[in-house]
């Protein structure tokens, strides 16, 4: 789960290697699962009169690298996403899925999502898959993730958010990295409850992608 650097950046490559976000030029596959979260951005920030100043200030992230997000010339990690919706007021799965969120809370809602189902969203160091990304104004953001990184050196900034997170291994093996307890191993089985406002991030382990279920709970 790679993270941000709050400062801002002047250098392209520093700028885009810092938000542990990859270059827009993903595979044909990558592209046909994504939602345009670019579009999804710049809409918003337009309908609230912001500058590009303006939304940096609110969210931490720097103007040009959001700039860069809004035309899709940099793939944002889900931790910057969350920051980005914590900053603006809204829910991450509004933007990072096709939907709306004008369906408010009532009593007995649920949501199903079926083998195979979900809202993708790739970046440089994990393959995600937002679950029940429908059900919208939760706490609580389940995520299937195949962690593709293999070493902490892969993320220049680590994760931290306001968020506490769980942690379920389906496949293989997680390491997962913090700046407060030496690296965690987890195998198929095992899960972990953390503080995600110390920096922290994930790597895989062994010849196989490490495959986890997690859950973000916003504070």
């Amino acid at each position: 789960m790679p993270e941000i650097s709050l400062a801002e950046r002047g250098d392209a490559v520093r700028e885009a290697t810092d938000y542990g976000e990859r270059d827009s030029a993903r595979t044909g596959d990558d592209l046909r699962s994504a939602v345009d979260i670019g579009a999804h951005l710049l809409k918003l920030r337009k309908s609230r009169g912001l500058t590009l100043q303006e939304v940096s200030t609110l969210t931490g992230v720097s103007a040009s690298a959001f700039s860069k997000i809004e035309r899709n010339e940099l793939s944002p990690t889900i931790s910057t996403m969350q920051r980005i919706a914590q900053g603006l007021g809204v829910e991450l799965v509004t933007l990072l899925t096709d939907q709306d969120n004008s369906v408010g809370a009532f009593g007995g809602r649920r949501s199903i999502s079926r083998a195979g189902a979900g809202s993708r969203h790739t970046t440089g160091t994990c393959n995600n898959v937002l679950l029940c990304a429908d059900l919208k104004n939760k706490r609580a953001t389940p995520i299937l993730t195949t962690v593709t990184a293999r070493s902490p050196d892969e993320y220049p900034a680590w994760a931290k958010s306001e968020a506490e997170i769980f942690v379920m291994v389906q496949e293989g093996t997680l390491v997962v990295h913090s700046r407060l307890y030496e690296p965690l191993e987890l195998n198929k089985g095992d899960s972990v409850y953390y503080d995600a406002t110390t920096e922290h991030t994930w790597t895989s382990k062994g010849p196989t992608n490490a495959v986890v279920l997690w859950v973000l709970v916003d504070l």
